[in-house]
């Protein structure tokens, strides 16, 4: 979608298995910006092999005509627990093994989904992005892990593209403070507002007392998504929001103006976030995030729109 003065906005979706790809392309979606492996992993006795998720990211690439496909990497913890990986039963599993941190302390169950993925994206437009990164030294050891895979499969005759656009999601509030150390080392950035508000604001977003503490558009966490744009902006690559926030018309003009270039969400979201961008100007998106950065609540951010 393109604002009133011509800024292309990427308008994609987020789906959770392969069949879900042709229904947010009917809802007009440029691309899959979350694509949620979990679904490959659970309700099943035994992990998925190689070849199955091949040809599940496959087929969820083809499905999209070629416009870009972003996987993420496995992303579960103690909180969606999967029974044959022996999940830690952990106290805070929020705060616990999960996202890169679980799949790089599995790392067998890891080499066959990047194995899969490599594979798939030298065949598609497929971009592999990281969960829950938390600094520069865990993305350097991932995409070292990575580039160890690489090379195993090169030895064995498999072709592999020259160039596999590889991500992080930005969730986790360290991971803002080093953006742009991040940036220099990876391709993209995609901000997951539902994790980043909790853990910036320290509420369970499941947690009734403490939901209206969990706000996303509280202007501490707005502030975090401008800091990660910036960052982005000065490193030359890509920034996009696969959050609950990115789905919700009203703040488009506001994700815009803090600095988005791509904006995924559920298929039935896409036709109005698309109208809301097409009747915006920049500048007007602009003005609407530095009021919105000098409130005090999410509330008064609300009022704005």
């Amino acid at each position: 979608a393109k604002t009133v003065d011509g800024t292309k906005i990427m308008v994609m979706g987020n789906i959770g298995t392969p069949a879900d790809a042709p229904r947010v392309l009917e809802y007009g979606a440029e691309g899959v910006g979350l694509f949620r492996t979990e679904f490959l992993f659970q309700d099943r006795d035994q992990e998925p092999d190689e070849q199955e998720q091949f040809e599940a990211y496959v087929e969820a690439a083809k499905a999209m005509n070629g416009n870009p496909v972003i996987i993420r990497t496995l992303d579960i913890g103690g909180d969606k627990p999967v029974k044959y990986l022996e999940t830690p039963v952990e106290e805070n599993p929020f705060l616990g093994e999960r996202g890169v941190r679980f799949c790089m302390a599995r790392p067998e169950l890891f080499r066959t989904q990047l194995r899969a993925l490599l594979r798939a994206a030298s065949e598609e437009d497929i971009w592999i992005m990281f969960p829950m990164i938390s600094g520069v030294e865990e993305l350097e050891g991932v995409l070292a892990f990575q580039a160890e895979v690489r090379e195993g499969l090169l030895s064995e005759g498999v072709k592999i593209a020259e160039k596999i656009k590889t991500g992080i999601m930005i969730e986790v509030p360290s991971a803002v403070a080093e953006a742009e150390k991040l940036g220099a080392i990876c391709d993209f950035f995609s901000i997951g507002t539902n994790d980043l508000t909790q853990y910036v604001m320290a509420a369970d977003r499941g947690n009734k007392s403490v939901a209206k503490i969990c706000d996303s558009l509280n202007p501490a966490v707005l502030r975090m998504i401008k800091m990660t744009c910036d960052a982005a902006k000065t490193c030359g690559i890509e920034v996009g929001m696969c959050g609950e926030l990115a789905g919700n018309p009203k703040a488009s003009a506001l994700l815009l103006g803090l600095g988005l270039d791509e904006l995924s969400m559920s298929g039935p979201s896409i036709p109005e976030v698309k109208e809301a961008i097409r009747a915006v100007s920049m500048d007007d998106c602009r003005a609407l995030a530095e009021k919105a950065l000098a409130t005090k609540s999410g509330d008064e951010v609300r009022e704005l729109f």
